[in-house]
């Protein structure tokens, strides 16, 4: 309890007393203060935060603030120290008219955490207000034959004060023919009448003038007077009487116009004029009736006018004057009470509080996102009210222990990546028939926290460089997306490291922030065919998540290797070789083969021969694809016995390069080359032994690799037999290839099921991918190149071209092609050529055709294959 110094003193007075009430919940809690009305502005009514036992040290960051809901802003808090003052003039009459007792209902927020607190302030009544009449002169006819204790009603005086300050009696003012008497309708409704005490005579005395004070009780009393003028009239002598006193009557709000109310029915004992009665409405009521009712002037029929509303007032006090038509009209004042029944018109009112506009995406479950009010203006069910959400939304409405306050919270988890906001529509709706509901839309935000980590587009990524690449520039770029917004999807680009070998930064270098890759050397097929490595992408959030893809990057040949001769080489290294033969050989003769190598593969290592120079071209012909040289016709005497013959090579690219080699015949009769022999092997003896040493080794080499070669496919064929039996049985176009031809190597490249072998001029005896190599790199382990006969198939090198399409598994068919004479395209088991398109092989270097791909697994390019 709280005592406050009264108005004298200090100036201003709050009812001493401070009501508080406890609850069992911190966030939900009610304080109860009294003051009087016409407080001074700054007047202290309670200390809130010592009355809700809150911390006052931390008021200001908690932001205590107080929500009345009204126009008016009557109350203020003190955010230092939690006083509630008055802010604006409180006027119990206006807030409350006649209204016992006058509750003025405010909501304490704080933050940090968030509650909400009630308080009721109690608006205690002053005698503000001096009893007053509508009128200051009113003024009474009596006739003269009057008899005494004739009674005269007059109109009562009006006081908008409540309690003990309210109207409480009248005062006449002294004289010997009237006297005052007062009737009772109720506690707060005093009707006075003047009482003729004394016989009045028009003659003697023609006018009176009395006054009416009237008193209220208040300390000290205040008052008000009416001055009443009595003129003392000849004849009608009786004023109406109403029969009934006084009428009651209910009707609901909203009613429609010309509603029939009540019926007001008065007597006069007179006759004649003086008995003739007309209604209207007394001055006090006279002003409103005309907007909410009408008054049927001779009969007294009461019917609405205007809008009733409940909410406006409940009930009405009319005052019916009922006037004969004497010519001195006697007036009689019928009472009529009007009590308005409350129907569901006014729909609920949403009011948010509190709100929090953006709250991360990880809220834990239970967090307050807002805190409202819900009010309804009509009264019992209608005014009761139940809000809802929709059921789909994460969040919840809870009700408070008074259940016109709730607190939206979360109910499930949420997720900004799918929903980034929530139009969060709030429906109130009361329990009137029928009922009536309004929508209010809070929208709620969710902020970003980093739990996406980047995607990339593809994964994985497989791009094709043509080699001799233009150094420093960007090659292919790595593409990665992150759901999250702003630091946290801000995503930079790495190398992954390298457990095993050289790293790819040795000759790769990567864009951070675009994902761009550029080649810091010039890429050559013949020595890396294939490697790959993995991208690192991270975003910049807190912590960061990084997500990595391997990039798979094949080497593209190019025609840029000429060929190089292989034989006719000299010990010194020159392409120049002297070739001797028999005059005596027959037309067709072998006399030499020229052989060559390109390393390049495709159509840029097809070889291709041609003769430049001949010392005679009707004796020696050049074949295109083998590089034989043959004679044409037997010698004859007149021919010369040393010809010069210049054999040009060049490939198939599209920018075609050459080599040249110079074959030089002699034509030696048959005793001069058995001797030429003889001392040619003498000569030679001692190097030809250390060839056959030489040959030895080389065979012995051989004989191991096709050993090794035959245990690891016997090793695969039990590791996988149903696969490469199957394969074996469906492939009706393999064709061994251990014929003559041109040296070639193979190519065996992996997409998906399918396996590419590219099959060229080759460098090697066996090319695979090596997984646990330096960087994947394609390796080509080099091996002693064979050089043998004609029939051997190791002879020059033609450039042939063989196709395979998903028919050999990986470490099979390496040697598919040992030597390709390539004069046209053979397909196996008489199947028609593919087209043209199909024919270069490379990967990516020519449009696909499905059907041809699934028809032809296998394609040779020799004449003499077969």
């Amino acid at each position: 309890m709280v005592l406050v110094a009264n108005k004298n003193e200090c100036g201003w007075a709050v009812l001493p007393f401070v009501l508080l009430l406890s609850f069992c919940e911190r966030s939900s809690a009610q304080v109860r203060y009294s003051i009087r009305e016409e407080l001074q502005l700054g007047t202290i009514v309670g200390n809130v935060a010592k009355d809700m036992g809150f911390d006052t040290s931390g008021l200001a960051d908690r932001n205590l603030r107080i929500v009345s809901g009204a126009k008016k802003e009557l109350f203020q808090i003190n955010q230092r120290d939690g006083a509630l003052f008055v802010n604006q003039r409180i006027d119990r009459e206006e807030l409350c008219s006649k209204t016992i007792p006058c509750y003025i209902n405010l909501k304490a927020v704080i933050e940090n955490p968030l509650e909400m607190h009630h308080i009721i302030v109690e608006i205690l009544d002053v005698n503000d207000h001096s009893p007053s009449f509508l009128e200051k002169e009113y003024r009474l006819e009596i006739p003269e034959l009057t008899v005494s204790g004739a009674r005269f009603q007059l109109e009562g005086a009006h006081d908008p004060d409540i309690g003990i300050n309210t109207l409480h009696s009248y005062k006449l003012s002294q004289n010997e023919h009237f006297k005052l008497e007062t009737k009772y309708l109720k506690t707060d409704i005093k009707i006075p009448f003047l009482v003729l005490q004394k016989s009045l005579d028009r003659e003697t005395v023609a006018q009176y003038n009395v006054t009416l004070t009237a008193i209220d009780g208040g300390s000290p009393p205040k008052s008000g007077i009416l001055n009443i003028t009595v003129i003392v009239l000849d004849a009608n002598d009786n004023a109406p009487v109403c029969d009934q006193q006084p009428y009651t009557v209910t009707v609901q709000e909203n009613a429609p116009v010309g509603t029939f109310l009540l019926k007001v029915n008065a007597s006069d004992a007179d006759e004649g004029i003086n008995g003739e009665i007309e209604y209207s409405f007394g001055n006090m009521f006279r002003s409103k009736a005309n907007d909410l009712l009408m008054l049927d002037s001779k009969t007294g029929e009461i019917k609405v006018n205007g809008v009733i509303d409940f909410e406006t007032e409940q009930i009405y006090e009319i005052n019916v004057q009922v006037t004969d038509k004497g010519l001195s009209p006697m007036v009689a004042y019928c009472n009529v009470f009007l009590k308005i029944e409350d129907v569901n018109d006014n729909t609920p009112e949403i009011e948010i509080t509190s709100l929090s506009n953006q709250i991360p995406e990880n809220a834990p479950l239970g967090t307050v996102v807002a805190l409202m009010g819900v009010t309804d203006l009509d009264s019992t069910v209608n005014g009761q009210v139940v809000c809802t959400l929709p059921e789909e939304l994460p969040f919840d409405l809870k009700p408070s222990s008074e259940g016109n306050f709730y607190s939206l919270v979360t109910k499930s988890l949420l997720d900004r990546e799918s929903v980034p906001q929530y139009d969060i529509t709030i429906t109130a709706k009361d329990m009137g028939i029928p009922s009536l509901s309004t929508v209010k839309t809070v929208r709620v935000e969710l902020s970003d926290i980093n739990d996406n980590s980047p995607v990339f587009t593809r994964s994985p990524y497989t791009f094709y460089l043509l080699e001799n690449n233009e150094p420093g520039a960007s090659i292919f770029t790595i593409s990665a997306s992150d759901a999250d917004e702003n630091e946290n999807a801000l995503v930079s680009y790495s190398f992954a490291n390298v457990n095993t070998g050289r790293s790819v930064t040795s000759f790769l270098n990567i864009n951070h922030d675009n994902g761009n890759i550029y080649a810091m050397k010039s890429f050559d097929f013949e020595s890396m065919k294939t490697f790959q490595f993995q991208v690192i992408a991270k975003d910049s959030g807190t912590p960061s998540l990084s997500s990595n893809v391997t990039v798979k990057v094949f080497i593209l040949d190019q025609n840029d290797n000429a060929p190089v001769i292989l034989s006719p080489v000299n010990t010194n290294g020159s392409t120049e070789f002297v070739e001797e033969i028999l005059r005596n050989v027959i037309a067709g003769h072998l006399v030499t083969k020229v052989r060559a190598f390109d390393p390049d593969i495709g159509y840029n290592g097809w070889l291709s021969f041609s003769l430049l120079q001949v010392t005679d071209p009707t004796l020696f012909g050049l074949e295109r694809y083998t590089g034989q040289i043959r004679t044409l016709r037997p010698f004859m005497e007149s021919d010369k016995a040393e010809h010069k013959l210049v054999v040009l090579v060049k490939d198939n690219g599209n920018v075609s390069l050459s080599a040249t080699a110079t074959v030089i015949i002699k034509v030696v009769e048959t005793k001069e080359a058995f001797a030429a022999s003889d001392i040619k092997s003498t000569a030679n003896h001692k190097d030809e032994s250390n060839v056959t040493f030489y040959l030895i080794i080389s065979l012995g080499c051989v004989s191991a690799l096709f050993a090794i070669s035959i245990i690891s496919l016997i090793i695969m064929q039990c590791h996988n037999p149903q696969d490469i039996a199957s394969k074996n049985s469906r492939d009706s176009n393999y064709v061994d290839t251990s014929g003559s031809g041109t040296l070639c190597h193979s190519i065996q490249y992996r997409s998906g099921e399918k396996r590419y072998m590219l099959v060229g001029p080759r460098t090697s005896v066996a090319s695979a991918i090596v997984t646990n190599s330096n960087a994947n790199t394609l390796v080509m382990p080099e091996h002693r190149r064979g050089v043998s006969g004609e029939k051997q198939g190791l002879g020059g090198c033609g450039g042939a071209v063989g196709w395979a399409l998903s028919s050999f598994p990986v470490g099979l068919g390496f040697e598919a092609c040992l030597g390709c004479l390539v004069t046209d395209w053979r397909p196996v088991l008489g199947v028609s050529p593919p087209p043209p398109a199909l024919r270069p092989v490379l990967l990516g270097s020519a449009p696909r055709d499905p059907v041809w791909e699934k028809r032809f697994r296998w394609w040779v390019c020799s004449k003499d294959f077969m």
